[in-house]
């Protein structure tokens, strides 16, 4: 695993050690970069399910300003500390919590995010329900992003509330992605 473009270009990133944590490929990241950016001015990034922290770091690299990795597994939380220690990288904040959990604590502190990464475990999540969770807590600011990777045999909806789709693929029968952005 490696950061693709950016600042970071080319550095080595650690994975979660385990198998429990499913990166997302050197190639998807980079194709999935390409639609949403594949570059940006600023913003803010949340990285909801974060494992290493790949895509966050990826986004930071790219020019997001500010970023938030949450993962509720140990080994994924130190694997994103370390990968970010590495990189040297100081504007991100890292939690250890379940992802609702987040949300809220998110919400409480109020915080916003101009690029929401949303990849859990496949089989074990309602995205729709994550989604509406992050429009109800107003984590996701006007024009903002939302990257819903999911398994391929998986549609997600093309509207829900204030979010239309902007982007849709599935690289393989395991692999779907889905791109969002909010409209007020």
């Amino acid at each position: 695993m490696r950061v693709i473009s950016g600042e970071y270009k080319g550095r080595r990133l650690k994975a979660v050690p385990g198998k429990n944590t499913r990166p997302t490929s050197d190639k998807i990241k980079e194709a999935v970069f390409h639609m949403i950016g594949p570059y940006f001015s600023g913003g803010s990034c949340l990285d909801l399910y974060a494992g290493s922290g790949s895509l966050c770091i990826e986004a930071l690299s790219r020019g997001m300003t500010r970023g938030h990795c949450n993962d509720k597994n140990g080994k994924a939380v130190q694997t994103i500390k370390d990968n970010i220690e590495a990189l040297k990288i100081e504007d991100v904040t890292v939690t250890k919590m379940d992802a609702f959990r987040c949300m809220k604590h998110l919400k409480d502190n109020h915080e916003t995010f101009d690029l929401i990464l949303v990849d859990p475990p496949y089989q074990s999540s309602n995205y729709i329900k994550i989604i509406k969770q992050l429009l109800a807590h107003q984590l996701v600011n006007d024009q903002a992003i939302i990257y819903c990777e999911h398994d391929g045999n998986e549609e997600l909806p093309n509207d829900i509330e204030h979010l239309q789709v902007i982007k849709r693929t599935n690289y393989s029968k395991a692999i779907g992605i889905t791109i969002y952005q909010y409209k007020a």
